[in-house]
């Protein structure tokens, strides 16, 4: 069994500044591998304006999805499309390896999914389908759903806010690090959701 992650960059082509956006995809990248060790392979960009990654299981690639989203600058943001199932190495190919597998084909339909409902469900982002002779997700998407709600509520100081909560970092070292007060931290983290963000990691 394997987890793929097909994502998708919302509204890019909004962005004057193309260069930018691609380095501060990268820097994404390089956060969640950071914060979410063990990709059987690495999240990357692809073609336009996907990016493809593999991990061991759902709930790591689940994480993936939400770091990448939280380490983009604001008002950047990412649709995940997690599929279960194979993945199969066809052979080189001039951006790397060439894949397929059911896997893939899951992620995308999870992909296209996200596009479907997104402007039913505000804020949704993530989806999770399982190909044949798997474990559906659906039990997981309820909690995508909640999480990606929270997830698309923050602006860019509560985006930090967050990563640095997951990153084990105090109140106290937030604060200095945005030049507010340890109560405003404190506001922000408990008004923003960030806390059940945390609560729901489940990493050290």
């Amino acid at each position: 069994m394997a987890v793929a992650i097909i994502g998708d960059l919302v509204e890019s082509r909004a962005w004057d500044d193309r260069g930018a956006l691609h380095r501060a995809v990268l820097q994404a990248c390089a956060v969640t591998a950071e914060l979410v060790p063990g990709a059987v392979q690495a999240l990357e960009p692809t073609i336009g304006d996907e990016l493809q990654a593999v991990y061991p299981d759902v709930a790591t690639a689940l994480d993936a999805a939400m770091i990448l989203r939280l380490s983009l600058p604001h008002p950047a943001d990412c649709r995940a499309g997690i599929g279960v199932g194979d993945v199969e190495i066809v052979g080189p190919g001039a951006y790397g390896l060439i894949q397929d597998g059911s896997a893939w084909w899951a992620a995308r339909e999870a992909l296209e999914d996200v596009e479907r409902q997104e402007r039913r469900i505000r804020g949704l982002r993530t989806r999770v389908w399982a190909a044949d002779g798997y474990e559906k997700g659906e039990f997981v998407n309820a909690y995508a759903v909640c999480r990606d709600h929270i997830v698309s509520d923050l602006d860019e100081r509560q985006r930090r806010l967050v990563l640095g909560l997951l990153r084990g970092h105090t109140q106290e070292e937030l604060a200095e690090q945005e030049g507010i007060t340890q109560s405003a931290v404190s506001q922000s983290l408990r008004r923003s959701g960030a806390l059940a963000l945390k609560d729901a990691w489940g990493r050290p």
